[in-house]
């Protein structure tokens, strides 16, 4: 299979990034490196128009530093982009010709509209939006870009000097800062948004990339007592990023230094770079944002996957289901065998929903389950449920948020064996809500597990009904079910436990199921 080496090199206003990926003609890669710098080329730029000195030495320092490391991994393709700073700096070119010498390969300044472009091929690989109109946006150190997107297609794009470090030396210079520098921060925000962006520019929900919005996820995940493996993916509410800023606020500088999760070299800058989110959203009515682990240097991989073939632009869009069995496919695990079960569970939840108080929502984490319960195999067949959960809670899947991933990871961790306890550490975190929904569908796939015991879909209809003491399946298909059969009374003890009445699984004939 053909494969290419990438490095994506972003020199921006506050660091300097290189993700180093292998990228296959599937059109899909994996991270080999990711190095960071931070070397802040926007600091007091606004006072003389020059990257300062020291500045072009840091620079010079990690630009070196990333040079021998894409000679060391025999990279084959490099992209190397400059965004703010230098576009707006005095010296930038000088800056630009001594970096591109020191790096050996071309460095490009672009401008702020296609960096919006690149943040906007990024989040539509990894988000399904194409029913609805919102908003992609990206903040750096010295600009924030915003795109308005509606059904997939782009509406207007816009970049703005709106970047962590820039707002950072104009308004935030107290420590702790003060609610009334604060105040003229947002509105200054506030009022370049809606001079510049389309009217009516109202949008649900906002997808971010950057430093500061994963700095801001992870201060939200962890508020709420959460952790995930990726924040890639998680849902942030307004009314978090609303708490985040005020909790920061709250802190000088080398309290923002002891937070979890916040990295030093961004305690001064963080502050600034949550407001403008803040005041982003409340411009576009915007009530959630998506983290997206990705962005312009994921941007700047994609660009290049399609330049040298790996990425043809006639390839249809994901979506989650694709998403999953490839996964799945990926792990080797019994494709056939994951959809007769998933088939079956599906059934069963179309009647039980109601009882059990699941949503349509559920009905696709339950699919997502059923068909990659089994991908523990890929590791051992030895305790492969708790595999599974391990490899599902780490797989990128198109489509679901952290939470949702984790929901799945957990229902197909209990498809066998033992049942959700609370001395299981990952189900005790979960919330009192998300462990009925562990429980319910956790149910529906144990039965629909054993009603393929023999794993030749011998079972060929599924009636369920439900009934004031009662749960009856019936099953019909192969002349002898007894296998099956017994395979599903034996795994219909989570069911019972959760919706509080028996289940009977009968085989009957065809015409009568």
């Amino acid at each position: 299979m053909k494969t290419v080496r990438i490095a994506a090199l972003d020199i921006g206003s506050n660091s300097i990034r290189c993700i180093i990926v292998e990228a296959d003609e599937t059109g899909a890669f994996r991270i080999l490196d990711d190095e960071k710098s931070t070397v802040r080329l926007g600091q007091d730029l606004n006072r003389d128009g020059n990257i300062a000195p020291e500045a072009i030495e840091r620079a010079v320092e990690a630009i070196d530093f990333i040079q021998k490391l894409i000679q060391s991994m025999r990279v084959d393709v490099v992209e190397a982009i400059a965004t703010s700073a230098i576009r707006r700096a005095g010296n930038g070119d000088r800056m630009i010709e001594l970096l591109s010498g020191r790096l050996g390969h071309t460095i490009k300044v672009i401008s702020g509209l296609e960096e919006a472009a690149l943040a906007v091929l990024s989040a539509q690989r990894h988000f399904d939006m194409d029913q609805n109109r919102y908003a992609v946006f990206d903040i750096g150190g010295g600009s924030l870009e915003i795109t308005i997107v509606n059904g997939g297609v782009v509406e207007s794009s816009h970049s703005f000097d709106l970047g962590a470090v820039f707002m950072t030396e104009q308004f935030v210079t107290e420590d702790p800062v003060s609610p009334t520098s604060l105040k003229r921060l947002q509105s200054y925000v506030k009022e370049q948004l809606k001079n510049e962006l389309p009217s009516p520019h109202a949008v649900q929900t906002v997808i971010g990339s950057g430093g500061t919005v994963t700095a801001l996820g992870y201060l939200a995940v962890h508020a709420r007592g959460a952790a995930f493996a990726s924040l890639h993916g998680s849902e942030i509410l307004r009314s978090e990023v609303i708490h985040v800023l005020s909790m920061l606020g709250r802190k000088n500088v080398r309290e923002r230094r002891q937070l979890p999760g916040l990295s030093s070299d961004r305690a001064d800058i963080i502050i600034a770079g949550v407001a403008v989110i803040d005041a982003m959203m409340l411009v576009l009515k915007a009530n959630r944002l998506f983290v997206n682990g990705g962005g312009v240097r994921e941007g700047l991989i994609l660009q290049a996957m399609e330049r040298h073939g790996l990425l043809p632009m006639s390839s249809p869009p994901r979506s989650w289901r694709e998403s999953v069995r490839s996964f799945a496919v990926a792990c080797q695990s019994d494709l056939g065998h994951a959809e007769h079960v998933a088939g079956i569970a599906l059934t069963l939840f179309d009647t039980l929903k109601n009882p059990l108080k699941l949503s349509a929502r559920d009905r696709i984490l339950l699919e997502a389950a059923a068909l990659l319960h089994d991908v523990g195999y890929f590791i051992a067949y030895s305790s492969h449920h708790k595999h599974s959960y391990h490899l599902v809670r780490h797989a990128e899947l198109f489509g679901f948020s952290p939470e949702e991933r984790e929901l799945v990871a957990q229902v197909a961790r209990y498809h066998r064996k033992s049942l959700p306890k609370l001395k299981h550490q990952s189900y005790a975190s979960l919330t009192d809500a998300d462990k009925c929904r562990v429980d319910a569908l956790g149910g529906i796939l144990r039965v629909a597990d054993g009603l393929d015991r023999g794993r030749c879909s011998s079972v060929r209809k599924v009636r369920c009904k439900l009934a004031t003491q009662e749960v009856r399946i019936d099953v019909s298909g192969a002349a002898d079910l007894s296998l099956e059969i017994r395979g599903g009374l034996l795994k219909k003890d989570l069911l019972e436990r959760t919706i509080g009445v028996s289940v009977l699984i009968t085989a009957v004939h065809h015409e009568d199921c």
